[in-house]
């Protein structure tokens, strides 16, 4: 797959580093990417993939699995390779992994509901233990 850089289609945002991640719900059609991180059951895409077992509404049932999807997530963004987050609504639960991705890659967690909710989705990080999760990805950081 010839590797390209996200265009400014909708849910595309820009992690404090550079690396442009594309948010979407699971189903709905898209262009292709090279690696998505899906938080939800549902179809599976035409492409290198990771699934984490993350309920609705809720957090990942395993922080260190979770924690090691979104730095692979975010390692293959800056490799070159375009990388999606995608859960059933395309709210919460991608909401908040955009936001982990965020703090992961360098934002201040205090700032990344905020950010999030700006360059993604208004209704981004639907739960005050979404929002709590990502005070814990403090200290995980990739870079």
């Amino acid at each position: 797959m010839e590797r390209r850089a996200w265009s400014d289609e909708a849910g595309v945002v820009e992690l404090p580093g550079g690396v442009r991640v594309r948010g979407r719900r699971i189903g709905d059609h898209a262009s292709p990417a090279e690696f998505s991180l899906l938080l939800a059951p549902g179809p599976v895409p035409g492409w290198a993939y990771r699934r984490i077992r993350w309920p609705d509404f809720w957090v990942p049932l395993d922080r260190a699995d979770a924690l090691d999807a979104l730095r692979e997530a975010l390692r293959r963004g800056y490799a070159g390779e375009r990388v999606e987050v995608a859960c059933l609504g395309g709210r919460g639960r991608t909401g908040t992994a955009l936001a982990a991705l965020a703090i992961l890659d360098g934002l201040p967690a205090e700032r990344a509901v905020d950010w999030v909710r700006a360059a993604y989705r208004p209704g981004a990080v639907e739960t005050p233990w979404q929002r709590r999760w990502l005070r814990r990805v403090v200290g995980a950081s990739t870079r």
